[in-house]
């Protein structure tokens, strides 16, 4: 087994700092070039830690949990685990994931974790939501992922639901759009809200007075097709913007009920970049990607910072289709989600 006194002397280093850098402490430390050379000589020579001999010395386990209801069992969301996986590997965590299907089973999979030590958890919900962490959770280092602390004191990461809304209404504008429709979520939740008022906001900076005849709140099936279809005929919009691309689909829909073609008699732009619709749509559906990988690999990023008591606001962030937010951004922190060009707009 290869050791760090090995691969200290191998790179001309103390112990110390062999150590600093292969448990991802050497941050302000440590020279990066130095670092680098060090963890070039340890993937040379095959270093393997050993988490055990490592919690037994400090105390900790170096084992993170992920609690959720739906994500860990939702491939749409699937992103948010990849991304929490990707940063808790990358600072030498491993990533315990667990989904619950109610309050007693979430308390016993929290108590199931804690028997194993974790040092630090996540706790994410589907579809951004106000909620408040499991009481088991109290007094320990915690994330949230995808939601709102309702007291407003526990770190969290979310969608920025109103520059979505905003973004999504200004591309319909620089279409030329003039009768710009919202069809949103009947089901009361941060991200309806907060599109539509990006919504309005985009179209009174335009000079726009907001009418509530074009905006319709739908579910989904037979009724919100019937919603969508009472739209085009009484309001005749010529821009779409929708809650989701689920919803776009019923544009879609009606638009070719009626001989219309998206993208040149009316332009749409849908929400989540959802792989089935937003790809199989004809033509494509321009839409905003959702981070979800960008908020699991900054809720890690974040939970690791408190763990280590350490900044970590100056390491290389992966590459994201959203730029990630400070960790010291207020609560919650927002990620600014991207619009994704395709071809379901006027050019």
């Amino acid at each position: 087994m290869v050791t760090m006194k090995e691969i200290a002397h191998q790179a001309g280093v103390s112990v110390s700092t062999v150590s600093l850098v292969l448990n991802n402490r050497d941050e302000g430390r440590v020279r990066g070039a130095v670092a680098r050379h060090v963890r070039d000589i340890a993937a040379q020579l095959g270093y393997k830690s050993n988490p055990l001999a490592s919690s037994l010395r400090t105390g900790r386990t170096h084992m993170l949990g992920f609690i959720s209801e739906d994500v860990a069992t939702t491939p749409y969301a699937g992103g948010i685990i990849l991304g929490a996986q990707r940063a808790a590997r990358r600072f030498g965590y491993m990533l315990i994931v667990v989904s619950t299907d109610g309050e007693e089973s979430e308390t016993a999979e929290i108590a199931a974790l804690k028997r194993y030590g974790a040092d630090g958890f996540l706790y994410a919900k589907m579809s951004n939501r106000i909620t408040h962490a499991p009481s088991a959770l109290t007094g320990m280092p915690l994330v949230l992922v995808d939601a709102t602390d309702a007291d407003g004191k526990i770190p969290s990461v979310e969608s920025d639901e109103f520059r979505i809304g905003y973004d999504a209404t200004k591309r319909l504008i620089d279409a030329g759009c003039e009768r710009i429709a919202y069809v949103g979520c009947s089901e009361p939740l941060i991200a309806q809200a907060e599109r539509l008022r990006g919504y309005q906001a985009a179209l009174g900076d335009d000079g726009r007075k907001f009418d509530r005849r074009l905006t319709i709140d739908v579910l989904n099936n037979d009724p919100a097709l019937a919603a969508v279809d009472r739209l085009f005929n009484m309001e005749r919009p010529d821009g779409f913007f929708c809650f989701n691309d689920a919803r776009a689909w019923y544009v879609y829909e009606c638009a070719a009920r009626r001989g219309l073609t998206v993208g040149r008699d009316i332009s749409v732009v849908g929400v989540d970049n959802h792989r089935v619709f937003a790809e199989t749509l004809a033509p494509t559906l321009t839409t905003v990607e959702l981070p979800h990988f960008e908020m699991g690999y900054w809720a890690v990023t974040k939970l690791v910072s408190m763990l280590e008591d350490r900044p970590l606001d100056n390491i290389d962030w992966p590459r994201t289709t959203a730029p990630m937010p400070r960790l010291d951004s207020p609560t919650p922190a927002k990620i600014h989600c991207t619009l994704v060009e395709k071809h379901s707009v006027r050019q």
